[in-house]
């Protein structure tokens, strides 16, 4: 029997039609994340088994496999008629993505632009509470993720630690004589 798909939802009443490609991508990411499957589109897949692979080789291959099929789905599902049969004989969900990119990125050119402009210029105001500004920050690196700028983890972290006001200056260089290494969620919590 099917389950239900509570967040599916999103796909099929914001299906992409091409100018709509910022948010159906945003959204995509949202029930890829969900569902366990957007690792597809930032993985190789493992190897095909043979008969010397270990269960763990064996069963991650399997668990790609079935995490690129529902992705190829749910990438399907959600656009119009006209995209889909565009789009359907695409090898990967990969290359759907690029095409995508290459047909309806140039949107995306001047939302990278603004969301990089608030990214580089956003300071914390003393006295304003850390986690709202931390908030924010993470907000603006999802956001220019999401518009196809790639900003590893550790230069995100040195990103937001820089628009810390003063009196975050000793969590700085204790952060930096320590050699500390922060996720997000970890800075977070540690400020």
């Amino acid at each position: 029997m099917m389950t239900f798909k509570p967040l599916a939802i999103i796909l099929k009443e914001n299906k992409l039609t091409g100018p709509n490609y910022i948010d159906w991508k945003r959204n995509l990411g949202i029930v890829l994340t969900a569902e366990g499957y957007k690792f597809v589109l930032l993985e190789i897949c493992p190897n095909v088994p043979n008969s010397d692979s270990s269960e763990e080789e064996i069963e991650a291959h399997k668990k790609w496999v079935k995490a690129y099929e529902m992705t190829r789905c749910y990438i399907l599902a959600s656009m119009s008629n006209v995209l889909q049969h565009q789009h359907q004989d695409l090898p990967t969900a990969y290359d759907m993505m690029n095409n995508f990119k290459e047909l309806f990125g140039h949107q995306s050119r001047a939302a990278r632009h603004e969301v990089m402009r608030k990214l580089m210029t956003t300071t914390m105001s003393e006295g304003t509470p850390v986690r709202d500004h931390i908030l924010k920050m993470m907000a603006y690196l999802n956001k220019i993720q999401i518009l196809g700028v790639e900003i590893d983890g550790k230069t995100q972290v040195d990103i937001i630690l820089q628009t810390l006001p003063r009196s975050f200056e000793q969590f700085r260089l204790n952060y930096n004589m320590n050699k500390r290494e922060y996720t997000l969620a970890e800075l977070l919590t540690e400020l």
